[in-house]
């Protein structure tokens, strides 16, 4: 929604990604988008003091250390020039302000300070591996170790946020680019943002033209303010009693006790990951959404809930989960499809699943569609649009002890959505090269935040999409043996969910597809089942 929205900017064509999801046709984009004349505001230069926001707060002095970073690799053109690549680069430096901000010391703690335009060299930024003699499957691994060593050459406080490795493999064969920042200037939105700026910035150096990039609407700094001028409006304070309500009751531990901050750190944290083929990952990720009426990330959330759920057993509370998402929610009349920054947002929710026959779901029975209506349902009843907690807990004095107090989830989710993968144009230029084309780093000594991290990406493969599933976890907490069983009851979940896809009767709209109506779900039913009686 964020890709249409500025693509459809380019030809003067004005809407919010959150248009996309509320008027869904392109005639209803129609009726409410606009032309950029109408718009009149001064220039925003996103130079100066960026406050700091909830996600940054949340990590304390880790966020501003130097190996919290991520980097992508991606093809680079056979014929690639450095000198047209340092211009190209500047560009982009120069079009998005995040890329020019520096960690400086200030009376009450660091402060961040983004730079007015021009000042950023690119060239200082830029380090070339020759790899003319690798072997074509060796550049992925070469590219992969080189954005590494980017990163590992951040340093926020002398406002080095991104480093560029050239991996050139030749001028008869696409090489490699690694490009490298530290977290405090993107998240994963910003990375489809920045390529294709710099494809479009290289070309038109490349081809003797000044870079033209689109304008950034909204800068991060701007953004950072609105939030802090929101968190002690009286619409998020008023969500302050919701948010107590549902983080209130405690949860039994997951795993061996409790989170221990001083030794369950990134440092001890082990992965385990399971792959969903591409014939029931196509099922997952299209017709499973577009027959129960949601997204992919919440036909995952219930297959995870389910999981975690039918491991607990089924006298267990309540689950407690945090959801992270892309954090790019409406606020005011600020835009962010285009800015590049850490916009990354994170809300709990609580699951209610003691009604659902989770042991039947893997079967692909109606139980697999009663898990996902109920967790789609829960999922989105979150006080506003989930923002507020953040907000009220990092950006507000009077309310941030209150919701510090309160128990935290111990699983938190991320669905990192769909990338190309190997095989697919992975080594086109401009375009992400290899199955591991997106990382990242954090400093060993952080605390981890969860028991478990579930994450999932789907990734383009010759044979069509497959997903990919991680479990995290702190080595003192959850067991391998443990983790693989969770692991593979997710698995079994989805499995399910895809088999109950097949069923004629599968599927159907829940209370939350009318907001503008007060129904139970029993009554959606009926309204569905009386329309289909009325087409038969």
């Amino acid at each position: 929604s964020m890709q249409l929205a500025a693509r459809a900017r380019r030809a003067d064509l004005l809407f919010k990604a959150q248009d996309v999801f509320e008027h869904e046709t392109p005639a209803g984009l129609a009726a409410v988008a606009h032309s950029a004349a109408r718009e009149a505001s001064a220039p925003d230069t996103g130079a100066g003091e960026v406050p700091w926001t909830p996600v940054m707060r949340e990590l304390g002095e880790h966020a501003v250390r130097p190996k919290l970073t991520q980097w992508m690799t991606v093809g680079a053109p056979g014929d690639l020039e450095q000198d047209v690549l340092v211009s190209a680069l500047n560009a982009v430096a120069d079009t998005h302000d995040m890329l020019r901000a520096a960690v400086v010391p200030g009376e009450a703690g660091p402060r961040l300070v983004v730079g007015e335009r021009g000042p950023v060299d690119a060239a200082e930024r830029i380090g070339r591996v020759d790899a003319t003699g690798a072997a074509d499957g060796d550049l992925d691994g070469i590219a992969g170790r080189a954005a590494r060593e980017a990163a590992e050459g951040l340093d926020p406080s002398a406002g080095v946020l991104f480093r560029v490795v050239w991996v050139d493999a030749g001028p008869d064969r696409p090489g490699r680019l690694a490009l490298a920042a530290h977290h405090l200037a993107v998240d994963g939105v910003s990375w489809r943002i920045l390529l294709p700026d710099l494809e479009a910035a290289y070309e038109a150096v490349a081809a003797g033209r000044k870079p033209e990039l689109d304008p950034v609407p909204t800068s991060f700094r701007r953004w950072a303010r609105l939030l802090a001028e929101q968190a002690v409006r009286k619409e998020r304070t008023a969500e302050l009693e919701e948010w107590v309500a549902l983080l209130g009751e405690p949860e039994v531990p997951l795993g061996h006790g409790p989170l221990d901050p001083a030794r369950d750190t990134a440092a001890t944290v082990r992965r385990s990951s399971w792959t969903v083929p591409a014939g029931p990952a196509r099922t997952l990720v299209n017709r499973t959404p577009a027959v129960f009426h949601c997204g992919v990330h919440e036909v995952l959330l219930a297959a995870l809930a389910g999981a975690v759920a039918h491991w607990r057993g089924g006298n267990a509370p309540g689950l407690l989960i945090d959801i992270e998402g892309h954090g790019r929610e409406p606020v005011g009349d600020a835009d962010p499809a285009r800015t590049v920054g850490w916009f990354t947002g994170v809300h709990p929710v609580r699951l209610e699943l003691s009604g659902v026959r989770t042991a039947e779901v893997p079967a692909g029975g109606p139980a697999a569609g009663e898990l996902l209506k109920t967790v789609k349902e829960q999922a989105r009843t979150v006080p506003g649009d989930g923002l507020g907690h953040g907000l009220l807990r990092h950006l507000n004095p009077g309310t941030g002890p209150v919701l510090a107090a309160l128990p935290r989830p111990q699983i938190g989710f991320n669905y990192l959505g769909r990338f190309a993968g190997t095989g697919t144009g992975g080594t086109a230029a401009w375009q992400p090269a290899g199955d591991a084309a997106l990382g990242g780093s954090v400093d060993p000594d952080m605390p981890v935040l969860h028991a478990v991290e579930a994450g999932a990406v789907l990734r383009d493969t010759p044979a069509g999409p497959e997903l990919t599933l991680t479990l995290s976890r702190p080595a003192a907490l959850l067991d391998d043996a443990s983790a693989d069983r969770l692991g593979r009851l997710w698995l079994d979940m989805l499995a399910g969910l895809a088999a109950h896809t097949a069923d004629p009767a599968a599927g159907g709209h829940t209370a939350s597809d009318f907001p503008l109506l007060d129904l139970a779900q029993d009554e959606v039913d009926e309204l569905e089942a009386g329309f289909a009686d009325d087409l038969s």
